[in-house]
């Protein structure tokens, strides 16, 4: 019995048609990526389910971590691969039992090669029978405590009996490229790591105050993006200084519209930014309601600037319960709630503007350099970059990928 890893994928690649094949190399593409390292050997692809082989049974581990963090993975799980016999699958049921104490069980078999001469329920009914002969469990074809899983292929069988969910997905790198507007809160990864989830690679920009308040957002910032890098193996992290722009806000505009007009100059930046990354979009975390600045009329006023992008809000109709149910599963969570200082925080009047008008804002903003702003905090940008997981570009895969799919 050789040890194998068995990758199901997300089921929303089976719907894209003549694309399918584009969709399927880029997630092998990106477990290629992801397994670096790992000691798994080459990646057997046949259409909506891949199969690596591990040298050692010890390096499943390893393996479990990594594929947990590759989107397009809906499932997977450890298998062992047997010749495509019936002798063969018999010989190693009982391999498949041990350290197995359950009060029912059912065998499911799939015979993907219509050449096995046993049918999918022959397979079931004589596996079956073997099992209850070996243990005496009982058989729930409903609600079992264990399932065995046979799948028979043209040259081999593979027998398995766990199941892990993957993140799901559509594989990083299908969806095009956005601009993700970062702070060191809550809504923002979550909204990142949904985008991510359709597809996009997402280049991400934080705005901060430094050094008029500590350097704790820049910190958290830089840690999010480091755990976020896991979903999509490569990031590029913009740290855009805002105080300069933030002072001259504060001596001329009045201060109920401040955070308003903050957060335009930041979508005027973020989108120079974005720009020239070469990305298609913007994308906040806003949430309709949220916070003061995140009303209907003032997300209409602030998205304005944004004339050249597509600005996203993937978080818009979600509360914060259910964005903090999914930053706690991704790990965001206790990473955000870390106390800090963020550029929009500092001097925010107790009663801001909630229905803010265009034309005055505009007015307000006229009073300001507007340009010469922008470049200013342009051109104190800092660059960095992050990869998951770290390793020598000289390590390859030991084989290369064979695939079942058509090409093109």
């Amino acid at each position: 019995m050789e040890p194998h890893v068995l990758v199901r994928f997300y089921h929303e690649i089976a719907l894209k048609g003549a694309n399918r094949p584009w969709f399927l190399r880029q997630l092998t593409t990106n477990l290629k990526r992801a397994l670096v390292g790992t000691g798994a050997i080459g990646i057997t692809r046949d259409s909506m389910m891949a199969t690596l082989r591990l040298k050692d049974p010890d390096q499943w581990v390893v393996v479990k971590e990594r594929l947990q963090h590759v989107i397009g993975v809906e499932r997977f799980g450890r298998a062992y691969r047997v010749n495509p016999t019936i002798k063969a699958i018999k010989q190693a049921v009982p391999s498949m039992l041990e350290g197995q104490n359950p009060t029912s069980f059912r065998i499911t078999a799939r015979r993907a090669d219509k050449r096995f001469p046993l049918t999918s329920s022959q397979i079931n009914e004589e596996i079956g029978a073997q099992v209850v002969e070996l243990t005496g469990w009982r058989v729930d074809l409903k609600n079992p405590d264990f399932d065995l899983q046979i799948q028979t292929r043209s040259n081999d069988a593979l027998l398995s009996s766990e199941e892990i969910r993957g993140p799901g997905g559509m594989p990083v790198g299908v969806g095009g490229h956005v601009a993700m507007l970062l702070s060191g809160g809550i809504d923002s990864p979550v909204a990142a790591y949904q985008m991510m989830r359709r597809g996009c690679k997402v280049t991400f920009i934080h705005f901060h105050s430094f050094p008029l308040v500590d350097g704790t957002s820049k910190e958290k910032a830089s840690d999010l993006v480091e755990l976020l890098t896991q979903y999509q193996q490569d990031s590029r992290l913009l740290m855009v200084p805002f105080s300069a722009v933030q002072q001259q806000i504060i001596i001329t505009v009045p201060p109920k519209y401040r955070v308003t007009i903050y957060r335009r100059f930041m979508l005027r930046i973020a989108q120079d930014l974005a720009l020239k990354c070469n990305a298609g979009g913007l994308v906040t975390g806003e949430s309709l309601g949220q916070v003061s600045s995140q009303t209907l009329e003032n997300m209409t006023t602030i998205g304005t600037v944004a004339d050249k992008l597509p600005l996203f809000r993937p978080l818009l109709t979600m509360d914060k319960m259910e964005i903090i149910n999914k930053a706690r599963p991704l790990g965001t969570y206790p990473i955000s709630i870390i106390p800090d200082q963020d550029c929009c925080s500092l001097f925010v009047p107790k009663h801001p503007v909630t229905k803010s008008r265009v034309e005055d804002v505009e007015r307000m903003e006229a009073m300001l350099p507007v340009e010469e702003m922008v470049k200013e905090a342009l051109a104190g940008v800092e660059d960095q970059t992050y990869h998951w997981p770290t390793f020598d570009a000289s390590h390859k895969f030991a084989e290369e990928t064979r695939s079942a799919e058509p090409s093109g």
